[in-house]
């Protein structure tokens, strides 16, 4: 009786095996959800648009991006960590993502997501943040900025996508370090804060250059310095603040994928595949270069070991905010 059970046994897992192969050779096959935890026009989603696009080439099924903002990123990374790990909910997530449930113990307060709920699958982009202000605010240097803060301490405002979020940490990386005290106006995205910026309702933002890149153009918006290593294209006249003698504010904003962490490993290599063709894609190239977001592509593990290292590194930043009532 145990042989013959053992024998059934066998032959299930046989028949089951082809199976699930069959599945996984299959997918996609309905459309892939690609979650922004933001509203429109904000880094993630100048980043997600054209990656979406560009699977919906190579898979022949819809992407469609959905934007579930607020809590700073929360309700739409939680969503994705919660979702059914089949493959068919995916989120672009910013560098943010790695920070929220940090900034959730400040509170005393169960994070709406843990990171080892979620697996990262590729990094696609990685930008330096820039200063950006109004044009016809009278810096145009950021020593004018810096000295300017230190005379009106808590009367320049700026925005951000929410507190503790992705454009929240350079700013106070940069206040900490230039000792000046700032009014931080949180929104619930990139996109609102940068239209209060444009429409003269806070007088500055850290922002990546996507969102940024087309009101510098058109002489909306003065940027005084970046967040990065060394000059950035597009921005080339830009100091750092490195170069100015700051320590310490050193900054990325980036932009990668993640998908439910108990999601089947065929499938998610799938997945991971279709990304990194997505960043080779010449149109995803174009439309972020347009953007002034440069392609940095990593996959699965370099990404994980991208994201730890920054998720340490900001963890301390979110620890010097300390807590916000």
């Amino acid at each position: 009786m145990i042989q013959r059970r053992a024998l059934l046994g066998a032959i299930s897992l046989g028949a089951a095996a082809p199976a699930a192969w069959a599945q996984t050779e299959a997918f996609p096959n309905r459309p892939v959800s690609m979650v922004v935890a933001f509203p429109p026009g904000g880094q993630a989603d100048v980043v997600a648009r054209p990656v979406a696009a560009a699977l919906e080439r190579l898979w022949r099924v819809p992407v469609p991006v959905q934007n579930r903002a607020g809590a700073a990123g929360e309700i739409g990374n939680g969503a994705v960590a919660r979702a059914a790990p089949d493959g068919y909910t995916i989120l672009m997530a910013l560098s943010s993502v790695v920070v929220l449930p940090e900034a959730a113990k400040l509170f005393g307060r169960a994070p709406a997501y843990t990171l080892d709920q979620l697996q990262p699958l590729a990094l696609v982009s990685a930008d330096p943040v820039l200063l950006a202000v109004p044009a016809a605010s009278p810096w145009r240097t950021l020593e004018e900025f810096i000295a300017d803060a230190k005379r009106r301490p808590g009367e320049i405002s700026y925005s951000s996508s929410g507190n503790y979020s992705a454009l929240h940490l350079p700013m106070a990386m940069l206040a900490a370090a230039a000792e000046i005290d700032m009014l931080h106006v949180p929104f619930q995205g990139g996109a609102p804060a940068l239209t209060a910026l444009v429409a003269g309702q806070v007088q500055a933002l850290a922002s990546g250059p996507g969102p940024i890149s087309p009101h510098v153009r058109e002489g909306r918006l003065r940027v005084l310095a970046s967040w990065g290593a060394r000059p950035i294209a597009g921005f080339e006249d830009v100091p750092t603040l490195l170069s100015k003698g700051f320590s310490g504010v050193e900054y990325y904003i980036w932009c990668g994928a993640y998908a439910p962490a108990s999601i089947p490993a065929p499938i998610a290599q799938r997945l991971r595949q279709g990304l990194a063709a997505a960043a080779a894609d010449p149109d995803v190239v174009r439309a972020l270069n347009a953007a002034g977001s440069a392609i940095d592509h990593r996959d699965g593990d370099a990404f994980a070991r991208f994201a730890a290292a920054d998720a340490e590194r900001l963890a301390r930043v979110v620890q010097r905010i300390g807590r916000i009532d």
